[in-house]
Order: structure tokens, then sequence, then C-alpha cells
């Protein structure tokens, strides 16, 4: 049985990152109003299931072995549906959309500082990979979150008569 406490609450503290970002892009899913931005909510409402799911699998591991692989893991990962796309409409920006969004960005740019400093922290090779990948998956979902982010944002402005013209 593993017994580094420091290894295993940086498990439990990402498991709860990952729950609460499965939570918040659902709630988002059933406030949107836009077709495709329920989709890309749910799509990331997966992905926090998934990333949850891969932690729980390293947490029993931790737990009940010494040493271990998560080459699963790395097999399992799925390309991307491609919900965030040039060809996807966005949602027309309310307040409601720019906001949810715009949390959307924050929590995604939360979770990887904590996977890059999770990846500084831990002393398990096998995990400091691990973490890193998960900060390489956030990028992807940040990114796709930051381009709508800014588009909604900016059509926002448009539509309160704040853009230059």
């Amino acid at each position: 049985m593993y017994q580094n406490v420091k290894e295993i609450e940086l498990i439990k503290n990402a498991l709860l990152n990952e729950k609460e970002g499965e939570k918040f892009y659902l709630l988002a899913a059933e406030a949107a109003k836009d077709e495709s931005a329920k989709k890309a909510f749910m799509f990331l409402a997966e992905e926090e299931v998934k990333h949850g799911e891969w932690l729980y699998h390293i947490y029993r591991k931790l737990i009940n072995e010494k040493q271990f692989s998560l080459d699963e893991i790395y097999e399992a990962e799925e390309s991307s549906p491609q919900i965030f796309t040039e060809k996807t409409q966005y949602p027309e920006s309310g307040s409601l959309d720019v906001s949810v969004f715009g949390i959307g960005v924050k929590m995604e740019k939360a979770s990887i500082d904590y996977y890059k400093n999770a990846a500084q922290t831990t002393e398990i090779k096998e995990l400091k990979k691990f973490y890193q990948r998960l900060v390489e998956w956030e990028m992807i979902h940040l990114n796709m979150l930051e381009k709508v982010y800014d588009g909604l944002k900016e059509e926002w402005w448009q539509k309160q008569g704040f853009s230059p013209a």
C-alpha cells in the first residue's frame, strides 16, 4: 500500500477540480440557448468526467500498488470531435454567454496551473508525465474557449455601443 500523503492529496485535489469543472459545464449547457454552445459545454463536461475517471484510476493504483504504468490511459485517448471548429456557428453573444465562456477560460487556466504545479511537485515519473499530458489537454480546451470568448466579447461590446466606429 502506497503511503505518500503528498501524492494522494495531489490526486484528490485534481479529482475535485475535475468534478467542479464537470458540474459547471453541465450547468452551462443547461443554461445555453444556442445548440452549438450547448454541445460545446456538454463536450467539455464529458472531458472533465474522463479526466476524473483517469485520476480515480491513478488514485486506486497509488493506494494499491507501488509501481504502475499509465499506458492504458494514453491508449484510451480519443481525438476531439471538433466541437470548436471554424465551421462552428457560435452563439449570439448575450451577457450570460460571455460570462459562462469567460468563467470557463478562468477554470481551464486554473487547471493548467494546478497540473503544472503537480508535475513539478510529484516524485513519481509516471505521474509527472500524466500531469504534463493533462496540461496539454487543458491547453486545448483553453484555446478553444478563448477563441469563442474573444469573439463573443467583441460582439457584446459592439452591441453595447463600446466598439470604435
